[in-house]
């Protein structure tokens, strides 16, 4: 066993079934077998004994390969811990083999206090220009700049600011003794680029009776540094995370996938003496849509749009929340929800690996955009930074009119037209 969380142990249980397979999208793009869960956990357990050293070509490139999405374990009858086994190998290789200077430098540049404010303030202005739309495209800088245009905001002249709770008519509001304390964790890249899906997480749950909280001192969740291997940098973010937000019961609401999926992990990533405190956070841990189901969210007004809904993976794989988003989308009159054969697979995001593995990410990507071709959806709605940057990026380079929003600023443009708001 490698580490805390379980790390190889996971591994133990595979019976070499061949039931992830089919839900591998590097499999489904290769056909190779050392890019299935499967290969990988034979390469994983040969790493582990030592049969395989950590700089091994062979290893490093189908592991690299894998977008980490945990699309395998749902389906597997044995209960395997892919994603577990996967960090604690990333470690054992990150500790022979540096990570790419692309990756590291992405790393620092949005999730470092300081350093990621500068980068997210330029990006916020050259986003403003309009010229990342202009040059979206196919190839690495056409792509990250559809990416950026990606993360817009759909403008309105009386919500387009910070307005918070504010923004809720007080005439409809819940009496302030009903209301349900839960704490709104801002990660960086959500918050540094989706402010603006804040804002919609803050007015919706006012709707529903939520008085939300904001938490000085927060970090990043440390999501990106366990993907690639760094267990102790996320251990740090993650126990300043944990006395950012106290020890009290209420809950801490995220609307970002990939971060609520690190946060739950928690109790596992951290040791020592924070191993309880790490637990009772992760126990704290909620996506906005499961928040909103648990309350039966408040109908809106009729929105009468085709919407194509993208499960993030670490919201239906890693956190198994299938049916909450659903329900909010329920909550929507007239609202029209289709569905695509792949909405499961992943979309080739998986945090910095559209920039490291670029060829891999949009083969990915490929079958999901034929399908939204087909499906001819208005809005395609995703509850994750990366899926929503990727998603957003690719159908700009298709040349396709869709737009990319996240479940919850549907709800709020809904609750806006039933006159909620002031």
């Amino acid at each position: 066993m490698v580490d805390a969380r379980g790390g190889f142990a996971a591994l133990d249980s595979c019976v070499h079934c061949g039931f992830c397979l089919q839900a591998c999208p590097t499999f489904l793009s290769t056909g190779d077998e050392a890019d299935s869960p499967r290969g990988r956990i034979e390469l994983m357990r040969a790493l582990e004994r030592g049969e395989l050293a950590p700089d091994d070509p062979f290893l490093a490139t189908h592991l690299d390969r894998c977008l980490g999405c945990r699309g395998c374990e749902p389906v597997c009858p044995s209960g395997v811990g892919y994603g577990r086994g996967l960090e604690a190998a990333r470690e054992l290789i990150a500790r022979t083999r540096p990570l790419p200077r692309l990756a590291r430098a992405a790393l620092s540049a949005f999730t470092t206090p300081g350093l990621s404010n500068v980068v997210y303030a330029l990006g916020r202005v050259l986003r403003a220009t309009g010229i990342p739309g202009w040059l979206a495209g196919w190839g690495p800088l056409r792509f990250a700049m559809g990416m950026l245009a990606a993360t817009r905001p759909v403008r309105n002249a009386k919500f387009g600011v910070r307005n918070r709770t504010g923004a809720v008519d007080s005439a409809l509001r819940t009496p302030h003794s009903a209301l349900t304390p839960v704490s709104l964790f801002r990660g960086c890249i959500m918050d540094g680029f989706f402010a603006h899906v804040h804002e919609a997480t803050i007015r919706t749950l006012v709707v529903n009776g939520f008085e939300v909280r904001e938490v000085p001192g927060q970090v990043c969740c440390g999501a990106l540094h366990m993907h690639a291997g760094l267990p102790g940098e996320a251990q740090v973010l993650a126990r300043r995370n944990v006395a950012a937000f106290g020890t009290g019961d209420e809950p801490i609401v995220v609307n970002s996938a990939g971060c609520g999926a690190a946060m739950k992990e928690y109790g596992h990533l951290l040791d020592g003496d924070f191993t309880p405190w790490g637990a009772r956070f992760a126990s704290r841990v909620h996506d906005i849509t499961e928040l909103l189901a648990e309350r039966g969210p408040v109908p809106g007004a009729p929105v009468d749009v085709r919407v194509a809904y993208d499960p993030p993976c670490h919201l239906l794989h890693a956190q198994r929340i299938a049916d909450a988003p659903l329900q909010l989308f329920g909550a929507i009159p007239v609202l029209q929800l289709i569905s695509t054969p792949d909405a499961a697979q992943c979309c080739g995001s998986a945090g910095l690996f559209t920039l490291v593995q670029p060829e891999m990410s949009r083969a990915v990507l490929g079958p999901k955009l034929a399908s939204l071709r087909e499906a001819a959806p208005q809005i395609v709605a995703t509850g994750n930074p990366g899926c929503l940057m990727q998603l957003g990026a690719g159908l700009a380079a298709a040349g396709f009119s869709a737009r990319v929003r996240h479940p919850v600023e549907l709800l709020d443009e809904s609750y806006r037209a039933a006159g909620y708001y002031e």
